[in-house]
């Protein structure tokens, strides 16, 4: 299986050196020294990383054959893609790889259906899933221990503890707006029964 694992920004310096966008959570092993890369578009690899470096808290890399700004700027915005064995896990316990993820049936702890994970997006601060719900709707899960309970991946589902209007919130909306034309309709027939009384 192929994995979409780092964007190739702009240059860096004169010898050949780029940023990178990284797109994995384990970049020492997908992009160390050595590491064979396939890229998108097909046409500017393989490329095979020579060196790799931490500046300003941005990944560098130099990949080999490539020894100057000019052969550097012309990687820019080339995908590096890595061949991930699809039963591979990730090395930390409660780590997942995105397309383990995917397509996983999100339940309540009683069975009841949400939807289905169609996307992860990686925010700076936390993870969300984005669950698409049997009308056609989504919503976003934040992957987060308080309310992904359980990734159960060889059931193919992921079960939730949603806090009260994560994923209910229309239907709070809809029953408040009832209560309240029920209040209104008691308070008509509440003065329309003293008029008669008067």
């Amino acid at each position: 299986m192929q994995l979409v694992v780092a964007r190739i920004g702009r240059a860096h310096g004169i010898k050949g050196e780029v940023t990178v966008e990284v797109r994995t959570d384990e970049p020492e092993l997908r992009l160390g020294p050595g590491a064979v890369l396939e890229t998108e578009p097909a046409s500017a690899g393989p490329l095979t990383i020579e060196t790799g470096r931490v500046h300003s808290g941005r990944l560098l890399l130099r990949f080999e054959g490539v020894k100057d700004r000019t052969g550097a700027e012309a990687l820019r915005n080339i995908l590096l893609i890595a061949e991930v064995d699809p039963t591979e896990l990730p090395e930390e316990e409660d780590e997942y790889y995105d397309h383990q993820l995917m397509d996983l049936d999100v339940v309540l702890e009683d069975g009841t259906e949400i939807g289905r994970i169609t996307e992860i997006s990686h925010l700076p601060s936390q993870d969300l899933f984005i669950v698409e719900r049997p009308d056609g709707t989504e919503v976003m899960i934040p992957f987060v221990e308080e309310i992904v309970a359980e990734i159960d991946l060889e059931e193919q589902r992921c079960v939730i503890t949603p806090p009260p209007g994560l994923i209910d919130d229309r239907a709070e909306i809809a029953s408040a707006r009832d209560a309240e034309a029920g209040t209104d309709a008691d308070a008509e027939a509440g003065a329309e029964a003293g008029a008669e009384e008067a």
